[in-house]
């Protein structure tokens, strides 16, 4: 059985309409037109995108990766978000001078147009786009926005991040079902919300940039969908076939490395003995990062859920893995949280998951030029 969806956080102040016109366009802190609305596409460079995106068709930017945003400034009193088409379905955080709106884009063979309905003023403003629910639920293609006429638009100002933190997992570090109640739901993805994930938390707390590359249910090996860390963690989309990303705008200080909940679970739902393979997959996938990456440190991490915690079959797979790759590589570290849920991680979970690696990491050597 499971339980109801527990109520947003925040109501959605926006209206679905017909696709954004593009007839007419602006440049940075150029006025447009005074006789109509003004349509800013996502290739005008005000635009900020932070995560992994697919740019192959700038003027149609997907969004797809949780955690990912869009940042701009604007002026007027009119904004109107464009979207084209996508798949799945996907949840964002817009935020609008500070003011938070839960925003749900579903599949659609049409463009789609989200009215913001909230008073503006005819002065600046800052809209910050937020993807709050995982890749492997869906993405959407951002086409820019609407503004109103004569109204201009400007890079907003990025965050001075000292520290730069890039997360790879699965469910746990996406963040999946933290806004839920008592039982874990997968109806819908309103309550997965990855900016409330021990992730996001983390990067929060050390003023860090932030990216997160997790799928729900996937392994080193097995897991509840059809593919393996190894197959999609460097991919631009969560899929073995999709092109892989191209990682030169994305230099990470420390890169973690959070796998193993679903090879265990999976195992013993089916009755199956845990993967043999485990251990050289979990190396095999670490080596490949530490080539894509070879300036960052790397954390290993295990933890959040009864597998990662309490399992014997894991742990000693996991060490075994983390004493092979700590033996040869000074910059592989790893930690173990002493947190867990029995369910999905809620948002108190990853709260307390997220203040213990703040502490930890603050301690450790490597992370001191950043603090």
């Amino acid at each position: 059985m499971r339980c109801p969806l527990i109520k947003l956080l925040c109501t959605v102040l926006l209206s679905v309409a017909a696709g954004c016109s593009s007839s007419s366009n602006s440049s940075v802190g150029r006025p447009a037109s005074a006789t109509r609305n003004v349509f800013v596409p996502a290739n005008d460079p005000a635009f900020r995108f932070e995560g992994r995106v697919d740019s192959r068709e700038p003027a149609n930017t997907v969004l797809i990766w949780q955690g990912t945003r869009v940042a701009v400034d604007f002026e007027g009193n009119i904004l109107a978000l464009c979207f084209g088409v996508g798949k799945g379905v996907c949840f964002f955080d817009l935020d609008v001078d500070g003011e938070r709106s839960v925003v749900e884009i579903k599949e659609s063979a049409q463009p789609i147009r989200f009215k913001y309905l909230k008073p503006l003023t005819t002065g600046r403003h800052r809209l910050t786009l937020f993807k709050r629910s995982e890749a492997d639920a869906g993405h959407v293609a951002f086409q820019g926005v609407e503004l109103a006429a004569g109204a201009k638009v400007y890079a907003s100002q990025p965050a001075l991040n000292k520290l730069l933190l890039q997360f790879f997992g699965d469910s746990i570090t996406a963040g999946a079902c933290n806004e839920d109640g008592p039982e874990d739901q997968w109806e819908t993805r309103s309550t997965h919300n990855n900016a409330l994930s021990y992730a996001a938390l983390t990067a929060k707390a050390l003023q860090a940039g932030y990216r997160n590359n997790a799928v729900s249910g996937m392994g080193i090996v097995v897991g509840y969908v059809p593919k393996t860390a190894g197959e999609i963690w460097d991919r631009i989309y969560p899929e073995p076939s999709s092109p892989k990303a191209d990682g030169r705008d994305w230099s990470p200080d420390v890169v973690f490395v959070n796998f193993g909940e679903n090879d265990d679970s999976f195992s013993r739902n089916q009755n199956m003995e845990f993967p043999a393979g485990f251990t050289a997959g979990y190396v095999s996938l670490v080596k490949e990062m530490r080539r894509a990456f070879p300036q960052a440190e790397i954390v290993l991490l295990r933890g959040g859920m009864f597998g990662g915690a309490k399992s014997e079959v894991l742990r000693a797979a996991w060490e075994a893995a983390a004493r092979q790759l700590e033996s040869e590589d000074k910059q592989i570290h790893h930690y173990i949280f002493q947190h867990w849920s029995q369910t999905h991680p809620r948002v108190s979970d990853h709260q307390a998951m997220a203040d213990e690696l703040v502490a930890w990491l603050k301690t450790q050597t490597f992370t001191q030029r950043f603090l």
